[in-house]
């Protein structure tokens, strides 16, 4: 889930577009991940902090908060991305694994 966010903090401009498409993938990654067994269902449902952390922002850019200000909100879903992996190491390499 970090690769996610830091992709997203090293784009020059974050718009809602681009935040709900990472959120499709993270959304379906998952839910397929889940369903294969691959990660548990407490992996699945933490890991939906992020996703819910990454909708929040693509509402608060729809109405027009700053750049300065949605790269603050990326940090501290990066933060939370953080945690995760200390619980899940391997959760951000498998999510990753899935993208085309």
């Amino acid at each position: 889930m970090r690769t996610c966010i830091e992709r997203l903090i090293a784009l020059p401009h974050v718009n809602s577009i681009t935040l709900r498409e990472e959120i499709l993938f993270i959304e379906s990654t998952l839910e397929s991940l889940r369903i294969e067994g691959v990660i548990s269902n407490d992996a699945y449902l933490d890991a939906g902090a992020i996703q819910g952390g990454l909708s929040m922002l693509a509402n608060l850019i729809d109405h027009g908060i700053t750049r300065q200000e949605s790269q603050e909100h990326l940090r501290g879903i990066l933060a939370r991305g953080d945690k995760l992996s200390i619980v899940y190491p391997d959760l951000d390499s498998t999510v990753e694994k899935r993208r085309k």
